[in-house]
């Protein structure tokens, strides 16, 4: 079981959990990603490690579905049943020269180890943020810290520029300060977008694909997504691919598969909140930290 040391909310619906886990807080590099089961009769999914120090790992959680929520239930002194990393291909970090990097909502939290690694390369490092609104904005202290440059647009104008992160993409490209490289993290028309407007100029540019995942080692082929008119598992191929050959088509339709069954699960949580099962860990270890 890992225990929960800090949890608290970044925006509505988004909480940061920082767990003791040292073994994979040892070996986690920028991209990578935990699967975690918040009970031992849960399902997994996959977070993206958004940073670590020598003994714990911290992700980012946004409760969208029923797992997500539960989990945002939790508080510091709880535990998670399973945490299984660092998963996937670790971001490719080199040096570029001008490089942008683009987080949409959570896809923020994905990004920002990969920029401050980027950063770390020597690297001139650009952040566009986007949001819906203010309140949802995350992680822009943070970023600050060490980026060269910090963009924020916001939907409706509440905070920074009112529009999308491409608009300020493509003012960049149009600008002496045209990025030699693009990370872009988020909803998948945002992605896509991004890709469109990088690839006439033809910058090189990369996108973190967020399918549908079950083991996260390549033996449940649920993650599959199409890249260069291949099929590739972004569990173990990426998940970071290059955006210009991506097939955000199929990518939007199989994430769409199991919306249904994905909102009714929703739907009984809601209206039947159940007691989290306890781990049998914590029955062959008396004494352990048990979730709520």
């Amino acid at each position: 079981m890992y225990r929960i040391i800090e949890a608290r909310f970044l925006a509505p619906e988004v909480k940061l959990f920082r767990l003791e886990a040292p073994d994979i807080a040892r070996k986690q590099q920028a991209g990578q990603f935990v699967i975690v089961r918040v009970h031992d009769h849960g399902e997994r999914i996959p977070l993206t490690i958004a940073a670590s120090d020598e003994s714990t790992v911290t992700l980012i959680v946004q409760g969208i579905g029923k797992t997500t929520r539960l989990l945002n239930t939790l508080a510091a002194g709880d535990a998670v049943c399973d945490l299984v990393g660092p998963l996937g291909k670790a971001s490719e970090i080199h040096y570029y020269g001008t490089a942008v990097v683009i987080g949409g909502g959570v896809g923020t939290a994905i990004a920002y180890p990969t920029a401050k690694a980027l950063k770390f390369a020597g690297n001139r490092v650009i952040a566009i943020l986007g949001a819906r609104t203010r309140d949802l904005l995350i992680l822009e202290a943070e970023l600050r810290e060490f980026c060269d440059e910090v963009c924020v647009t916001t939907d409706d104008g509440s905070y920074g520029v009112k529009g999308l992160v491409t608009d300020q993409l493509q003012a960049l490209i149009d600008s002496p300060n045209r990025p030699d490289f693009v990370l872009a993290i988020g909803p998948i028309p945002m992605m896509r977008a991004v890709a469109e407007v990088t690839r006439a100029p033809a910058i090189k540019t990369v996108v973190s694909l967020n399918p549908i995942m079950v083991d996260g080692t390549g033996m449940c082929g649920g993650c599959r997504v199409v890249v260069d008119g291949r099929s590739q598992f972004a569990c173990v191929d990426g998940p970071e691919f290059d955006a210009h050959q991506v097939d955000f088509k199929i990518l939007s339709a199989r994430n769409a598969m199991y919306r249904a069954a994905e909102q009714q699960a929703l739907a009984d949580l809601n209206q039947h909140p159940p007691e989290l099962h306890r781990c049998r860990l914590a029955d062959a270890q008396p004494g352990a930290v048990t979730p709520p």
